[in-house]
């Protein structure tokens, strides 16, 4: 008689008969990522053959959810007025038999031991290694060297000098002067912030044994000399531009780079960054912004934080910093040249959107010049980056960054737009000049290599005609290269009007290196415009206009834009105005109404030629299914080898003008 089978037996028995996973796994087989076929509280086969220890605990679903359903919970759970803090259910509000949310990317998140957050990428060993066996214990260690003392990072404990501070009442408007041209554009300190750092700053000497004390100062003295910059707007000595005597001190507290980062680090970074390019610092204001936004991507700003404990204010500081950081690294690397240094699929963390109690115009800002700064990195990628591309790729990218800056401006919020009928004729806020600049010279920059491409080819017919009347540029050129062009024109002398505009009210920073950069860009497109397309009274009276606010931050002090003044003078000096042919008058005749000033996108529908009428704002609308000469875009690609870079378009034109050899004045050897 057979004896019967144990009950261990039975099981093992019941699993070669069926093959299933226990509804409730062991921890070793949950570990081991294998299925559990015991039932609770036997022992499974698997630990029962192996005999080792075999314990069952309660652990809790996770599960993945649509965000659209996570709101919706949200919404309910606010209605029926249940506690929930940030928008997450309160820990203590869960029991062990709740849903535990999954989020994508949570497990990215490391918490090192000073508070600060760290993101560690999924191609990380740790982050493989936590995933095989997650834990509950910090990771911290992650972040730090085996050597754990740091006080070799450290500078020599002596004190940095410190200059005369500003009386406490002035320094507060020094804030205000620097805020006005760059915190309504980047958000690297809020009001609230600085007023707690500076109090700080007059109570006591600075410690130069803390870092964050250091960086404290740092920032202070930063602001300091920039609101001397674009208060005073002028030289004034011979110590540097307005507020260098600050800067230099401010570098006296900076941290070495070696040290570990913070938010306050990042901030202090970037504001270093963008002196350095004011006084034509080029190459150490891109090493500095590197530094500031690959720390920022340590410090896992540019993900989206699901921490529950996280306030709404710290969430959005964290927002407004890291996109702060990716506009202005997007602005020095593109126009300098320089591929940039992360990719949009890179980034998962929201736009800036308002606060309590703040005004919503300030988020409206932040987020739309966020958006140009997406466009305007495209546009250094998918037009000027050094790659093979075929005509038929650069014509499909160039299409669609006109496509997304129309899309762009035909959602703008109307406390940003700019009523051109009358804004123009009294004091312009400097975010509405900030974010209409950038708007048109992502349009300039997207324009360029057919521009460039259009004025060579039509330079070489003009001599081809010596003092004979040229042919219309347009000729030969399809509709849709010749609506974009005419675009570009018709926003360089829009950006003409509004520095214009500004500069009569003293609003054009005459170190800011993006009003530097955005007026020198639409001064050299109309330049280009005027000694290569037959005369027309609005271009060469934008292009006069033009250089004189390049001329006028020349006079001021800026020795680099007296350069960029100088070259662009000389070239268009040494061409007289060409006349049109009679069939390009007749042509012209139906724009003779064209006003001077152009606010919006030309509604330019293909084959139509017209331009806009003053006041207008109206949205680019293009039919680019194709029709191009493909050789005309390969000669545009052949055009391209500047990479934005500003001495080599205007070396060529002055090749073209046999002016090369006679200048002396290089524009980039400031």
């Amino acid at each position: 008689m057979q004896s019967p089978k144990s009950p261990a037996a039975r099981r093992r028995q019941q699993s070669h008969d069926v093959l299933r996973r226990s509804p409730v796994a062991c921890e070793r087989c949950r570990r081991r990522k294998q299925k559990c076929l015991g039932t609770p509280p036997y022992p499974c086969a698997g630990c029962n053959d192996g005999g080792h220890s075999c314990v069952y605990s309660e652990s809790e679903k996770r599960i993945s959810v649509p965000e659209s359903y996570l709101l919706r919970l949200q919404s309910q759970a606010r209605a029926a007025g249940t506690r929930v803090h940030d928008g997450m259910p309160s820990p203590a509000e869960t029991t062990a038999t709740e849903v535990e949310w999954a989020f994508p990317g949570t497990d990215n998140w490391v918490l090192c031991r000073p508070g600060q957050y760290h993101y560690m990428g999924n191609s990380s060993s740790t982050y493989i290694a936590n995933r095989l066996n997650p834990t509950t214990e910090t990771l911290a260690w992650h972040n730090y060297p085996h050597y754990e003392d740091t006080s070799w990072l450290r500078r020599p404990p002596l004190m940095p000098e410190m200059p005369q501070l500003p009386p406490f009442d002035f320094a507060k408007r020094l804030y205000a002067a620097q805020h006005a041209y760059i915190g309504t554009i980047f958000s690297f300190l809020d009001e609230h912030s600085f007023h707690q750092r500076l109090k700080h700053v007059y109570a006591s000497p600075p410690d130069p044994n803390s870092r964050d004390d250091c960086l404290v100062y740092c920032q202070i003295l930063l602001v300091f000399a920039f609101g001397q910059m674009y208060s005073v707007n002028q030289w004034t000595g011979n110590e540097g531009p307005p507020g260098f005597h600050y800067f230099k001190h401010a570098l006296q507290f900076l941290p070495d780079a070696r040290e570990d980062g913070s938010i306050l680090f990042a901030e202090v970074l970037a504001y270093v960054a963008y002196y350095m390019q004011t006084i034509n610092r080029r190459d150490s204001a891109y090493l500095y912004i590197g530094l500031a936004l690959r720390m920022a991507i340590s410090l896992g700003l540019h993900q989206e934080v699901l921490d529950q404990e996280m306030d709404a204010y710290e969430r959005e500081r964290r927002r407004r910093l890291w996109w702060s950081t990716y506009s202005l690294e997007r602005l020095l690397c593109v126009t300098s040249g320089h591929p940039i240094s992360i990719s949009d699929d890179d980034i998962d963390v929201m736009l800036p959107s308002p606060v309590d109690g703040e005004d919503p115009k300030r988020a409206a800002v932040l987020r739309n010049y966020t958006l140009l700064s997406r466009i305007l990195g495209r546009i250094g990628q998918d037009i000027y980056r050094k790659r093979r591309q075929s005509g038929t790729s650069l014509s499909a990218s160039i299409q669609n960054i006109m496509k997304s800056l129309s899309e762009w401006f035909a959602q703008l919020p109307p406390e940003v737009r700019l009523d051109p009928a009358t804004d123009l004729d009294r004091p312009l806020s400097r975010e509405v000049v900030s974010t209409y600049l950038h708007y048109y010279h992502c349009i300039n920059m997207t324009a360029r290599p057919l521009l460039l491409y259009a004025v060579q080819r039509q330079m070489a017919a003009n001599a081809a005609h010596g003092q004979k009347t040229a042919a219309r540029w347009e000729d030969g050129l399809s509709p849709d290269v010749v609506s974009i062009i005419d675009n570009a024109i018709a926003a360089a002398r829009s950006s003409t009007s509004i520095l214009n505009a500004a500069s009569k009210y003293n609003r054009v920073a005459t170190y800011g290196f993006i009003d530097g950069e955005q007026a020198f860009s639409a001064a050299l497109l109309l330049v280009m415009v005027n000694i290569a397309f037959p005369y027309r009274e609005m271009n060469a009276a934008a292009m006069d206009t033009a250089l004189q606010v390049l001329q006028s931050m020349a006079e001021k002090g800026n020795k680099y834009i007296r350069a960029c003044h100088s070259l662009l003078t000389k070239l268009s000096a040494g061409k007289k105005p060409v006349s049109m042919s009679a069939p390009a008058q007749q042509a012209e005749t139906g724009n003779s109404a064209a006003g001077q000033v152009w606010m919006g996108a030309d509604q330019a529908a293909v084959g139509q030629q017209q331009a806009p009428q003053e006041g207008q704002q109206q949205q680019m609308t293009f039919n680019l299914e194709g029709g191009d000469d493909p050789s005309v875009w390969a000669d545009v690609i052949d055009s391209i080898g500047i990479d934005m870079d500003r001495q080599w378009i205007g070396m060529a034109l002055m090749r073209e003008e046999g002016l090369g050899d006679n200048t002396g004045t290089e524009p980039a050897a400031m």
